[in-house]
C-alpha cells in the first residue's frame, strides 16, 4: 500500500461522513491487498472496522447528527430487492457492496457511508475497543450461531486471533467448554487466560469430542483436523472469507450427519445483536495499536500471526 493525498469524500443525500479515529485490521484487508479476492475497485482504500465522529451529513439523513460517534463495518450496502434480501439473508445479496473492497474504506482520515449501514457504538467501549467488534466480533458471532453450538456444549476454535478471542468470551458467557487449537504459544496463553479448558496445536487430539467447531485460520488442511475431532451430528463453521484448498477427504470424516458450512459476511441485524451482547457481557478486546503510517507493517505482522488479539490503526 502507498500513502497518498486524496480529496475528502462528500456525503450524498442519505450518507454520513466520518472523521476516522480508529480502524481495525483483519485478514480480509490482507486478502484484498494481496489480491486473494478479485479486485473490484482500483485503487482502493482498505479497512472496514471504522470508528469515528460524524462531521458532515447528507440533506436527508435522519439517524445521525454532527458530532455523533459511529461505526462502519464490512457490509456497506445491499439492494433490498433480490431474493436473498427479501428472505432476510442480505449478507448474500446479489448486488452487495463491501467497505474497503467495492468502496473506499477506513485506512484514511475520512469515509462516507449510508446511514442505514452505520451504527451508534455503546458508550461502554472506547474507540479502540469498539473497532474490532465491527468485523472480528460480528463475523465471529455469526459463525458461532451457524456452528449451532448450544449452551453448555463443547466448542473448538481453530486459530486464535482477533475474532476467536472475542468468540471465546461469548461462548464462555453461554457456559460452553472451549478447546483452542493454535500453533502460536502466545495465542494459546491468551486463550487460557480467557477461559479455554484445553489448548494445543491442530495436530493434537483434545480430551473429548467437539459438539461444534469454528475455523478462523485460512488453511484448508485444518478442516480435516476439525472434522476428525467432531462429535456425531456436529457442525464445523468456516469463518474466513478466503481459504486455501481443502484437501480431498475420506467420507468417514463427514459421516454420521456431520456438517461443514461456510460463513458469508454478516447482516445489519448481526451487528445490532452483537453490539448489544458485547455491552451486556461486556466483551474485553485485546488490542495492539499501530500508527496510521505503519499500516503495511501491521498487515505483515497479521499475516505472520504475530498480533495477539486484534490490531488497530490510530488514524487521528
Amino acid at each position: 500500500m502507498a500513502l497518498v493525498e486524496a480529496p475528502a469524500p462528500t456525503p450524498s443525500a442519505h450518507e454520513i461522513r466520518l472523521q476516522i479515529r480508529i480502524c481495525g485490521i483483519c485478514h480480509t484487508d490482507l486478502h484484498v491487498v494481496e489480491g486473494d479476492l478479485p479486485p473490484q475497485k482500483q485503487p482502493i482504500i482498505p479497512g472496514h472496522q471504522i470508528i469515528g465522529s460524524v462531521d458532515e451529513i447528507g440533506r436527508d439523513v435522519q439517524n445521525f447528527k454532527i458530532g455523533d460517534r459511529a461505526g462502519v463495518p464490512w457490509l456497506n450496502w445491499t439492494c433490498g430487492l433480490c431474493a436473498f434480501c427479501q428472505r432476510g439473508k442480505e449478507n448474500l445479496c446479489e448486488a452487495a457492496k463491501f467497505t474497503g473492497y467495492h468502496v473506499d474504506g477506513g485506512f484514511a482520515e475520512y469515509v462516507v457511508a449510508h446511514e442505514d449501514f452505520a451504527y451508534k457504538i455503546p458508550e461502554i467501549f472506547s474507540d479502540t475497543a469498539a473497532a474490532p467488534l465491527l468485523c472480528a466480533g460480528v463475523i465471529g458471532y455469526r459463525a458461532l450461531r451457524l456452528s449451532e453450538i448450544q449452551n453448555g456444549q463443547r466448542l473448538g476454535l481453530f486459530g486464535f486471533g482477533a475474532s476467536a478471542h472475542l468468540v471465546i468470551q461469548i461462548a464462555r458467557y453461554w457456559n460452553c467448554e472451549i478447546y483452542v487449537f493454535s500453533r502460536s504459544a502466545a495465542h494459546r496463553k491468551l486463550a487460557e487466560a480467557l477461559g479455554a479448558s484445553w489448548t494445543g496445536s491442530a495436530e493434537k487430539t483434545p480430551p473429548a469430542k467437539l459438539d461444534s467447531a469454528i475455523i478462523f485460520a485460512p488453511a484448508g488442511g485444518i478442516v480435516h483436523a476439525a472434522l476428525r475431532n467432531l462429535q456425531k451430528g456436529g457442525t464445523v463453521a468456516l469463518a474466513g472469507i478466503h481459504m486455501s484448498p481443502i484437501p480431498e477427504m475420506d467420507y468417514s470424516l463427514i459421516d454420521h450427519e456431520r456438517t461443514l458450512r461456510s460463513v458469508a459476511n454478516s447482516t445489519r441485524n448481526d451487528v445490532r445483536e452483537l453490539l448489544r451482547l458485547a455491552a451486556a457481557i461486556p466483551l474485553r478486546t485485546e488490542i495492539e495499536r499501530f500508527p496510521f503510517t505503519a499500516a503495511n507493517r501491521a498487515l505483515q505482522l497479521l499475516k505472520a500471526g504475530q498480533i495477539n488479539g486484534a490490531g488497530v490503526l490510530e488514524i487521528n
